[in-house]
């Protein structure tokens, strides 16, 4: 029965020491990234499909910057 004791004491033990929580980002996205920046979605793919990508950095940037605006990591 003493063994029971210390395995007891070894399991309280280990539930008490505090568990590495994982890093949570800073600002956690609120909607998919499908549904987020849809004013900047739509310029940038309308931008693209006349213009082709190349002539629409800008608007791929804005995007961009409110994706991370929004928190996704982009």
């Amino acid at each position: 029965m003493g063994n029971s004791t210390s395995v007891k004491t070894e399991a309280s033990d280990s539930a008490e020491q505090p568990a590495t929580p994982a890093p949570a980002p800073e600002t956690k996205p609120k909607k998919k990234i499908c549904c987020a920046c849809p004013d900047t979605k739509k310029l940038r793919d309308d931008c693209i499909v006349q213009n082709g990508e190349d002539a629409c950095g800008k608007f791929i940037e804005a995007h961009l910057q409110c994706l991370r605006a929004e928190g996704f990591n982009v």
